[in-house]
């Protein structure tokens, strides 16, 4: 796959908790220099994000991460904030505790709550596939589609583990046609990042694949 092709496709992501601003403007510059989908910053960063990058890469942030519980209210407050200092996109963890309770009216309730407080921005909701079974896997492709959200998310990269080439397929047989999918956490090699894309994944949550690509470029291989 043509490497500008694959970029385009990535939400070129720094989320660690001691991440500086110095960090979090490079990772911007390179997000400019290599056309990235976009950057996916804390929260409190996408004020300064925004006004660094001026509407040339959109800004992503995250909402109730990386645990998912916080509450519905506090979840809205978050996603509305974001989108009034400048955010473009939003990825919300879900509640992972009413899932394997299963508080589906409650789970369905917040991602439509936190919907409507995005305004319109595109929603991602991240569902943290290292925790769940193939049933609640299945159970939040057909949520998330009657919730008329944008994308389905794996994971956040904090948990046990990431995406997975199989949670993709699943995803991609119990979504509705109008629900995209985000693969994130561990890819770790440009051929896995391919492999997500040809099983039908649209972004690609990542903070390694511009190091990959600088190293072949740097190395020619």
């Amino acid at each position: 796959m043509d490497r500008s092709e694959l970029l385009s496709h990535v939400d070129h992501t720094l989320l660690r908790p001691d991440a500086t601003w110095g960090e979090i403007r490079q990772l911007c510059d390179e997000a400019l220099k290599y056309h990235t989908a976009s950057v996916c910053v804390p929260p409190s960063y996408v004020t300064r994000c925004a006004n660094y990058l001026r509407g040339r890469i959109p800004v992503c942030t995250v909402v109730g991460f990386p645990n998912g519980y916080n509450t519905t209210k506090i979840k809205a407050f978050e996603a509305a904030e974001a989108v009034q200092n400048g955010a473009d996109e939003i990825d919300m963890v879900i509640n992972l505790g009413w899932v394997k309770d299963e508080q589906w009216g409650l789970v369905m309730n917040e991602i439509q709550t936190v919907k409507r407080a995005a305004d319109g921005k595109p929603l991602k909701v991240i569902v943290e596939t290292c925790l769940l079974t193939d049933a609640e896997k299945c159970r939040l492709c057909r949520m998330v589609t009657q919730g008329k959200v944008d994308y389905i998310k794996t994971s956040t990269g904090f948990s046990k583990a990431g995406a997975t080439f199989e949670d993709i397929k699943l995803f991609s047989e119990h979504i509705g046609p109008n629900v995209k999918m985000k693969a994130a956490g561990g890819i770790s090699s440009l051929d896995d990042a391919e492999k997500f894309l040809s099983l039908g994944a649209d972004r690609l949550g990542t903070s390694r694949i511009i190091k990959l690509v600088k190293q072949e470029e740097a190395t020619g291989y």
